[in-house]
């Protein structure tokens, strides 16, 4: 069996790194260790950067087509392989982001004052794409069926926004809840557009459901290997589309609208190279950021056992509800930043206030610091 060193740190500094490279602009500080954005610290999967190598070596970089038979089979035989779900690849499509598409997707199946419905907390990402197209961010508690069911019977709910798994919280939707979201979106003719990025981040005891598979009427599947494989940078998304006008229609959009016809071939190289051969090391970095989530929960719940902190079942993001300790969060945000040195989102980006989002997608020496920090910035506000 191969193995990874996840522990080494690798330094992402001077890199143009968002993470790194962007806290003091965020945070307002320099010099701080950063726990934010969701990319990880470790390098790609060995096969990627050997493809990627060999791609760069080529020396030409021409435009490119995405709709080849070796990216479509790659794409293809990892659902069947990971997911145990066939898709049709017939129906796929390619675009610079996994928020590109929502933002083309909107534009096709609503108009302006439209409502778009979302579980809050919600991404801060769909936030922004929502309401910058003038649509309406209609939100509804994670776990209120019949919010739901009201919020798409409201005027104008056109669109069902789903994550999932859910950002920031790490929720895996069941079986039971996605045919009822498939049934409820039927029932009131809501588009769904199912965000599934994080789907192959899933931990050990849940499991991970294709929206291909509830899809009825008007749906898509919108997705990207640059979550689980570390390579965001490389840009570079896919999805399913349900309906074949609308597959047709999206794909004109982009090549002519957008100018979007040819792909970024490295990034096109790299999912090939991650879906082929990169399941290994998937594996492999789940199973330490699991490790990463365990060191949060036993140190957390040791020095504040009222909060009964559970990891996620998904992702490298600890989604921290510290609402029973009545810390405000602008005083907690003070205390990390001007006394620990550190950047943690704070939860109201994901209209959430008293929450923190510690991102653990790196060695654990750095989690050790970080969620040390979280306990001492804590007790002081206690």
């Amino acid at each position: 069996m191969t193995t990874y060193d996840f522990d080494t740190p690798v330094d992402r500094r001077g890199t143009w790194s968002i993470q790194w490279d962007g806290a003091a602009e965020r945070f307002g500080a320099d010099g701080l260790l950063p726990f934010t954005i969701s990319d990880m610290d470790f390098r790609c999967p060995p096969p990627v950067l050997a493809a990627l190598q060999e791609r760069v070596a080529h020396g030409v970089f021409g435009y490119t087509d995405w709709q080849n038979e070796e990216f479509r089979s790659a794409v293809r035989d990892w659902y069947r392989d990971r997911h145990d779900t066939e898709l049709d690849t017939t129906r796929l499509v390619y675009a610079p982001s996994v928020l590109s598409q929502l933002s083309q997707l909107l534009r096709m199946w609503t108009e302006p004052g439209d409502a778009v419905v979302v579980h809050t907390p919600v991404y801060d990402g769909f936030r922004r794409t929502v309401t910058g197209l003038g649509r309406e961010l209609r939100e509804v508690p994670l776990d209120d069926p019949a919010a739901l069911d009201a919020a798409l019977a409201g005027p104008r709910a056109r669109v069902l926004l789903l994550c999932s798994p859910h950002n920031p919280t790490g929720r895996v939707w069941t079986e039971a809840e996605l045919t009822s979201f498939a049934s409820l979106a039927q029932r009131y003719g809501a588009a769904v557009i199912s965000d599934e990025i994080h789907a192959d981040f899933v931990h050990a005891g849940r499991r991970h459901l294709p929206w291909s598979r509830f899809g009825q009427g008007r749906w898509a599947l919108i997705t990207s290997g640059t979550k689980a494989f570390n390579f965001p940078s490389l840009t570079g998304s896919y999805g399913i589309l349900g309906d074949a006008a609308d597959h047709a229609e999206f794909v004109r959009r982009m090549q002519t609208g957008e100018g979007l016809g040819s792909p970024a071939v490295l990034s096109l190289t790299a999912h090939i190279a991650a879906y082929r051969e990169g399941a290994g090391w998937l594996d492999a970095v789940r199973a330490y950021v699991a490790g990463n989530l365990a060191l949060v929960a036993s140190t957390l719940n040791s020095a504040f056992p009222e909060l009964s902190w559970a990891p996620p079942q998904a992702g490298y993001l600890a989604w921290i509800d510290l609402r029973a300790l009545g810390v405000e969060e602008g005083a907690l945000q003070r205390e990390l930043v001007e006394g620990e040195r550190v950047a943690v989102m704070p939860g109201g980006v994901y209209g959430a206030p008293g929450f923190v989002r510690l991102n653990v997608g790196c060695a654990r020496g750095k989690v050790g610091v970080g969620v040390a920090a979280l306990v001492r910035a804590l007790g002081r506000l206690t």
